[in-house]
C-alpha cells in the first residue's frame, strides 16, 4: 500500500511529524520532489531535527529511506545531514538515492542568488538553494543525472562545454560575473560521484519489487498545494509539483498504487516567502501567534526567517485538499491557539464587493479580502490529551467546524511537538 503525506497550504504545516508518526508502520519512506529549500521538523527521543533532504523515516532503523528521481539533490547537504544525525547519536539510517535523480550544482545556487539580487524588491523570496535554476536546467535537458557521473570523461566534458555556452553568456553579460570553466565543473561532478557512490541505486526496480511484495510505502511531500507551479499562487511558487499525484512521477510508482492521501492542515496559517496570503495578520497580533506557534516559534526551518502568520483559511484549505486528492486530513499545532478568547477563521473571500467561497487564480486573489467568523476559544493547554472526547468542547467545535467546511475527514489531531502528542479519530 502506498500512502502520501502532503501539505494543503503554503508549506510548514507539520508534515515531518505526521510522516515520522506514520513511518513506524511503513517499510519505505520516499522524498519525491523539491530539495533542500524546505525543512521538515521532527521532535523525538534523539532531540529536535530539521530535515532538508533526508526522508523523515531516518529515525526508524527498519525503514528504507529513498531520495527519488524527482528530487533536486544537493550531495554536499545530503552528506552533511547524515553526518549531523550521526553526531547526535542517531543510528546510521538506510538511505538510497535514485540513480535517475539530478544534482544541484554550485552554479545553480549562484544563479538563484544573482537573480534574486537582480530582481531586488520584485524578487520571489527564494531560499537561494538553487531550486528554480536546477529545475530549469532539468527541463531544458542540460542537467546531470546521478548515473551520468559514472559516464566516460570525454562524454561528460562534451556535455559541460555545451552547458557553459549558455551559462557563461548569462554569467558574463547579464550578471557581470567571471565565466565558469569546464575543468571546475568536471571536478565538482567527480566530487559528487565519490560522495554518492555508497547511496546510488536503481530505485525504480526497488520500488516496483516492493509494490509486488505488498510493502507499506510512504511518500513524503514538500511544501503545500498553494506552492504548486500549476495550482498555487503563481508565480510565487516552487519549481516542482507539490501534489500527491506527482509522487507517482517523482518516485517512479504506478499512480493507481497511491491509495491513501493524508493532507496536513495547520490549525492556523503560516507562510515563508512572497505571495498572496488572504488571511494574513500583522503587528503584535502576528508576533504573539508566531511566538506561541510550532515548537519554539514560527521560523523557517531552512531560512530561519520569521514566518508570515494568519488565521486558518478554510477557502484555501478546501481548495488545497481538493488539489491533493485528499482521503484524510491531519490537523496540527492546535495547542498553539489555547491563549485566545476568540479565534478568527476565514470562511469566505470578498472579491470586488462580492462574497465567494472558491480559491481564484492569483490575478483575482490579489484583490480578495478575508471574510472572518469568530469561534469561541478554549483558554487552556491541551497538550498531553490523548483521547478526542477529552478535548475541551470548544476545541472539538473548532475541529469539527473546519472539517465540515473543508469537506474531508479530520482523522489525526496533533496537540504538541512530540511524536506521541497525537490524537486519532
Amino acid at each position: 500500500m502506498v500512502t502520501a503525506i502532503v501539505g494543503a497550504n503554503w508549506g510548514d504545516e507539520g508534515k515531518g511529524k505526521i510522516t515520522d508518526v506514520k513511518a513506524a508502520q511503513s517499510d519505505i519512506v520516499i522524498r519525491y520532489q523539491g530539495g533542500s529549500n524546505a525543512g521538515h521538523t521532527i521532535v523525538n527521543p534523539y532531540g529536535k531535527f530539521a530535515l532538508h533532504q533526508l526522508p523523515s523515516g531516518v529515525f526508524h532503523s527498519h525503514i528504507v529511506n529513498i531520495i527519488g528521481n524527482g528530487v533536486a539533490l544537493s550531495p554536499e547537504k545530503l552528506v552533511a545531514e547524515l553526518k549531523s544525525l550521526e553526531d547526535r547519536g542517531v543510528p546510521k539510517p538506510n538511505v538510497i538515492v535514485s540513480n535517475r535523480a539530478q544534482v544541484v550544482m554550485p552554479y545553480h545556487v549562484a544563479f538563484d542568488s544573482l537573480e534574486e539580487a537582480r530582481l531586488s524588491s520584485k524578487s520571489f523570496g527564494s531560499t537561494r538553494s538553487g531550486i528554480a535554476p536546477f529545475y530549469a536546467d532539468k527541463f531544458s535537458k542540460i542537467g546531470f543525472q546521478v548515473s551520468e557521473l559514472y559516464d566516460d570523461e570525454a562524454t561528460l566534458r562534451d556535455r559541460i562545454e555545451r552547458l557553459l555556452a549558455i551559462k557563461n553568456t548569462l554569467l558574463v553579460h547579464l550578471y557581470g560575473q567571471e565565466p565558469l570553466t569546464v575543468d571546475e565543473v568536471y571536478s565538482k561532478l567527480m566530487e559528487y560521484k565519490e560522495m554518492l557512490a555508497p547511496y546510488a541505486a536503481d530505485t525504480f526496480s526497488i520500488l516496483h519489487d516492493a509494490v509486488k511484495e505488498g510493502k507499506h510505502i510512504l511518500l513524503e511531500g514538500q511544501l503545500g498545494s498553494l506552492k504548486d507551479p500549476d495550482f498555487g499562487i503563481y508565480p510565487m511558487v516552487t519549481s516542482s509539483s507539490t501534489l500527491a499525484g506527482y509522487g507517482a512521477v517523482g518516485a517512479g510508482l504506478p499512480p493507481y498504487e497511491i491509495k491513501e492521501i493524508i493532507t496536513v492542515v495547520k490549525a492556523y496559517s503560516s507562510a515563508v516567502g512572497a505571495g498572496e496570503f488572504v488571511s494574513e495578520i500583522f503587528g503584535e497580533e502576528a508576533d504573539e501567534l508566531r511566538r506561541r506557534g510550532g515548537d519554539g516559534g514560527e521560523y523557517g526551518a531552512t531560512t530561519g526567517r520569521p514566518r508570515r502568520m494568519g488565521w486558518l483559511d478554510l477557502v484555501a484549505t478546501r481548495y488545497g485538499c481538493q488539489a491533493q486528492g485528499t482521503t484524510a486530513v491531519a490537523m496540527t499545532v492546535l495547542d498553539a491557539l489555547g491563549y485566545l478568547d476568540e479565534i478568527p477563521v476565514c470562511v469566505a473571500y470578498e472579491l470586488d464587493g462580492k462574497k465567494i467561497d472558491y480559491f481564484p487564480p492569483t490575478c483575482d486573489l490579489k484583490r480578495c479580502k478575508p471574510v472572518l467568523k469568530l469561534m469561541p476559544g478554549w483558554k487552556c493547554d491541551i497538550r498531553g490529551i490523548r483521547e478526542y472526547g477529552k478535548l475541551p468542547e470548544n476545541t472539538r467545535r473548532y475541529i469539527e467546524f473546519a472539517e465540515q467546511q473543508i469537506g474531508f475527514p479530520v482523522t489525526m489531531v496533533s496537540n504538541g511537538p512530540a511524536r506521541d502528542d497525537i490524537i486519532y479519530r
